[in-house]
């Protein structure tokens, strides 16, 4: 089914005047070619009619500068969901992906100023080097249990696992808790969000409740110690919400590998002559892993550019459609310009853009260089993407390479990963380390513990 057939199929339904004339972004037609909805939302000028599930409507955002006017607008384009909520049955399959959660990226006013400046405060002092040195002993560690076969299956042996341990890492997990939170990500893809957030939110508690006792020098601790006094309840949600992170980097990594393997404008990107940050921007203007999210709820009726907007009905923003706009094609250069919105504009942009950026660059690049014939087992209009309003994400990224025996780290030629438990951020004074105080397994015994477990699961 096309865009356009798509489109004169919902129109042709009976359903109330709420519900008329809108486009569905659900389905696999929509999934599979969401460049020709896009066309077509366009069509019905910056702001569109569409319909998220079967009988859920909204506005979206396709235009650029429309985009970026209502991102920066917080007055009169608020994240509370709370009166559009309470119109929705319990069973709605949208609340779970739209409903309020005291979140940086959903309140407003002074409470996003406190949990937001924690959140970004923490984040910004993460070193970078020794971010690169965890993620790269982290994809050898993936890399190693597939590199002797031929062939693997880069979402879920590779993409879908490397996030969630180096950021396991960010945390300053124990090695029990990396191992569940791994287990988690392993186990995710065939479970409800609903669980894996529960997963995720418990094993959090858990960590946090550890690290009140026994501070280390880690994201946790430092969100712990900032001046704007979290509880910690206020820290594991934040610390939730940037485990949520997750899967759109592991799709950002996947889009862009399959970019890579599969569009000829790459071609011998693996030998390194295209740099893999081009390539990952490339994708964030193309094929973002977001493509329509950012909920917001206005409080009043409004216009934007002309087109009436609804008191309390969701106004979401299309990162897809707006970053590849027309109006923005004349003379753009995307290698390099940044001023796209996948992740955002405004007082609600990602707050993890620079460790995300270092996290998926890393992870490909440490990918091609153990990896320097890899190629997609499958045609790239053979691959599948999983259906949802929300996501640009694939149903799985299989390739092959030639295989060769798996190496320890200490036997490669490349320089050594530091061993850490934890990315490190700044000594605090007179403070004792995990390993100082608890006896915790750290530095090698870390690593050596996830070797175990990861190989014998």
């Amino acid at each position: 089914m096309t865009a356009d057939s798509a489109h004169a199929a919902a129109a042709a339904q009976p359903r109330c005047p709420a519900h008329a004339a809108r486009i569905p972004l659900h389905g696999a037609e929509f999934s599979q070619d969401p460049a020709r909805f896009y066309a077509d939302l366009r069509e019905h000028g910056p702001v569109a009619k569409v319909e998220l599930a079967p009988g859920v409507p909204a506005s979206l955002v396709t235009d650029y500068s429309a985009a970026l006017t209502v991102l920066r607008d917080p007055i009169s384009f608020p994240r509370d969901p709370h009166h559009w909520q309470r119109s929705l049955p319990p069973t709605a399959s949208m609340i779970a992906a739209m409903a309020f959660q005291p979140l940086c990226l959903i309140v407003d006013d002074s409470a996003h100023a406190r949990l937001r400046g924690a959140m970004s405060d923490g984040l910004d002092r993460v070193d970078p080097t020794l971010l690169r040195a965890s993620v790269e002993r982290s994809a050898d560690l993936l890399i190693d249990e597939f590199i002797g076969a031929g062939r693997a299956e880069l979402l879920a042996d590779y993409a879908a696992v490397l996030p969630t341990l180096v950021l396991a890492q960010l945390y300053g997990a124990s090695a029990g808790l990396g191992k569940r939170l791994m287990a988690g990500a392993v186990r995710a893809k065939n479970r409800s969000p609903h669980r894996t957030a529960v997963d995720l939110h418990e094993s959090v508690s858990e960590l946090v409740a550890y690290k009140r006792a026994r501070r280390g020098t880690d994201v946790t601790s430092a969100m712990l110690d900032h001046p704007a006094e979290l509880t910690d309840e206020e820290v594991v949600d934040q610390l939730t919400a940037l485990g949520y992170g997750v899967e759109p980097l592991q799709n950002w990594i996947t889009n862009s590998l399959r970019l890579l393997l599969s569009d000829e404008r790459f071609a011998g990107a693996v030998s390194g002559s295209v740099v893999v940050e081009d390539v990952l921007t490339e994708v964030l203007w193309a094929d973002p892993p977001i493509a329509n999210h950012a909920p917001m709820f206005p409080v009043r009726d409004v216009e934007v550019q002309g087109v009436p907007l609804p008191a309390h009905q969701p106004v979401l923003i299309s990162f897809a459609a707006a970053n590849t706009d027309p109006e923005l094609a004349v003379g753009q250069e995307r290698a390099g310009n940044r001023a796209h919105l996948a992740f955002g504009a405004g007082p609600h942009s990602c707050p993890a853009q620079a460790p995300a950026r270092v996290i998926a660059t890393v992870g490909i690049e440490r990918l091609l260089d153990r990896l320097p014939d890899l190629e997609l087992a499958v045609p790239a209009d053979r691959l599948t993407w999983r259906p949802g309003p929300y996501h640009r994400a694939l149903a799985g990224l299989p390739v092959r390479f030639t295989a060769v025996g798996a190496r320890s780290t200490s036997d490669r030629s490349t320089p050594r990963a530091p061993e850490p438990d934890t990315v490190h951020l700044p000594r605090p004074t007179a403070r004792p380390t995990p390993s100082e105080s608890d006896g915790e397994e750290t530095g090698p015994a870390w690593w050596q513990s996830l070797t175990r477990w990861w190989r014998d699961r």
